[in-house]
């Protein structure tokens, strides 16, 4: 089936008489629009299935030995050498107190 010059028109006539001449251009951009979306995902999917492309360099195999971190020991006892204020520093808080039953007094232990 062809569409031919009188089919657009039937066509045109019937947009008109639904929607209303006023709606008609907003309608027509918003179909532009979807049409503009649909083309650039259908385009983003093309794009996606296109291999990759194989590694122009050769695997050596050459086997690097890992970098082994300092002792754990050892990095927990520069710290405890630089002080509590250090570590705040460091870590950008402020050293909190954790209170202690001596330092809560009498009247804590009175509670029942």
């Amino acid at each position: 089936m062809r569409l031919e010059g009188w089919h657009i028109v039937i066509i045109v006539v019937l947009a008109i008489l639904l929607f209303g001449a006023p709606k008609l251009p907003g309608l027509a951009r918003s179909v532009g629009q979807s049409l503009r979306i649909f083309k650039s995902e259908v385009r983003q999917l093309k794009d996606e299935d296109v291999p990759a492309k194989p590694a122009t360099d050769p695997v050596t195999g050459a086997v690097i030995p890992p970098v082994r971190p300092a002792p754990a020991a050892a990095a927990a006892g520069a710290a405890a050498a630089a002080g509590p204020a250090a570590g705040a520093a460091t870590t950008g808080t402020p050293p909190t107190a954790v209170p202690t039953p001596e330092s809560t007094g009498p009247a804590s232990s009175q509670r029942d």
